[in-house]
């Protein structure tokens, strides 16, 4: 299981893919209460600070309903990881460009044996406004 460097046990953290109750299990065994697969994820929009997606052994074209979906559950400041197989170059540049054209800049990427992730965070969504 990759680490969620940075992510305090009280934050609510949302996970996606194949194996999402098993790393939910995981992440509760581990002391993160907060976390909950999209199966049962009981909050409502705008609610989860981090969502962890494992998209291993997975095709990306199939990640965009599913991110889609998964965003409206964010928060404004919150983390989107998305854990993937390790890839050619040419097929994180897909990736990268299925998260900017959501909103997403991409922080960090983590190369390792058990695939390779992105960290990324909302843009803003309006520049502060100057007061008159």
């Amino acid at each position: 299981m990759i680490a969620l460097a940075g992510c305090s046990t009280q934050h609510r953290i949302i996970v996606a893919g194949a194996k999402s109750m098993e790393l939910m299990l995981e992440l509760h065994r581990r002391g993160y209460p907060g976390a909950a697969a999209t199966g049962n994820c009981g909050r409502s929009s705008g609610q989860y600070d981090v969502a962890l997606v494992d998209w291993r052994r997975r095709p990306l074209r199939a990640l965009e309903p599913t991110l889609d979906w998964l965003v409206h559950f964010l928060g404004a400041r919150a983390v989107l990881v998305v854990w993937v197989d390790a890839q050619k170059p040419a097929a994180n540049q897909g990736l990268r460009a299925l998260l900017e054209k959501r909103g997403f800049v991409i922080e960090q990427g983590i190369v390792h044996d058990c695939g390779c992730a992105l960290s990324a965070r909302r843009q803003q969504v309006r520049p502060l406004q100057k007061a008159a």
